[in-house]
């Protein structure tokens, strides 16, 4: 598949977008960015996307380069551009030669210098490619996951229900986790709760209730996660958004985890040892049947 960039409006291949070296996006994390994936190359919640997009920019007091209807042009401008994928035996049936798109708006290039003040001329970039997603018995098996040492970002530090550029922390929770051999890192905060994934939104079933932390502890309000919750509770599944501690998810009778590319992911072992039964459990398989069922409504099944 052909990886496409359109950087400012101008579709150029990956090795020449170039940005400035004193972009504050290159140098502080000062950007927000949205991932949006396709389901038959058609793309899957770009309006959620777009709006948690501006929501985050709102919160950084960032200003935008083009506005929601240039956004949306650009998007589909670039997906049109994007080649199609070589067929990858290991890809999970509804990622096959599907595309993954990354849209990164900075507060733009300036004097050295911590002040958003400095900036001139917003940057946006839209980078397009093939969907990178778990392989197929991944939604077998389970992953494994890791409650990391790395503590999740206070809320009152940085704003972190905004999708931002700023991710050492994540970067930092994801080797601690990989190290240890598992998929995912979980990160606690400060007071022992449960948060997130380093880049996804954790569930763990419990006495037949699906319980996730809520959004007031600081976390990403995932668009996988939104649905998931819908669709459970359109289901007749209780829902509980509370706060979660790691002895609750030791004991949980399934666990998962949900975002854009990964959709819903079961978890089978946590800091190695088996969830539940450690196999891929009921409630996470039939939710993940109404996640495709939504996918194929919005994107036409064929």
């Amino acid at each position: 598949m052909t990886t496409v960039v359109n950087l400012n409006g101008t579709l150029v291949p990956p090795d020449q977008a170039k940005i400035s070296v004193f972009d504050r996006g290159f140098l502080y994390g000062d950007s927000v960015y949205e991932v949006i994936r396709t389901y038959r190359r058609r793309l899957f919640e770009l309006e959620l996307h777009l709006s948690r997009l501006r929501r985050s920019a709102r919160r950084l007091a960032l200003p935008l380069p083009w506005d929601e209807d240039r956004s949306r042009r650009e998007i589909l401008r670039t997906l049109s551009a994007t080649g199609e994928a070589a067929s990858d035996p290991d890809a999970a049936p509804w990622n096959v030669g599907e595309v993954s798109l990354r849209v990164i708006m900075t507060r733009g290039a300036g004097e050295l210098g911590l002040d958003p003040a400095l900036a001139a001329d917003p940057v946006a970039i839209v980078i397009s490619g093939p969907l990178r997603g778990p392989a197929r018995r991944s939604y077998r098996e389970g992953v494994a996951c890791r409650i990391v040492g790395v503590r999740h970002d206070a809320p009152e530090a940085a704003d972190t229900t905004a999708k931002t550029g700023a991710h050492l922390s994540n970067v930092l929770a994801v080797a601690e986790a990989r190290r240890a051999g598992a998929h995912e890192a979980l990160l606690l905060d400060r007071d022992g709760l449960v948060t997130e994934g380093a880049s996804s939104n954790v569930f763990a079933v419990r006495e037949g209730r699906l319980e996730t932390p809520p959004l007031a502890i600081g976390i990403l309000e995932g668009v996988t996660r939104g649905i998931v919750m819908a669709l459970a509770r359109a289901e007749g599944i209780e829902v509980r958004e509370a706060p979660l501690r790691p002895e609750a998810l030791a004991v949980a009778e399934e666990l998962f985890i949900t975002s854009t590319a990964r959709e819903i992911l079961p978890v089978t072992s946590l800091d190695g040892v088996a969830v539940g039964s450690g196999r891929v459990g009921e409630m996470t398989t039939r939710l993940h049947g109404f996640f495709r069922a939504r996918a194929d409504r919005e994107c036409g099944a064929r």
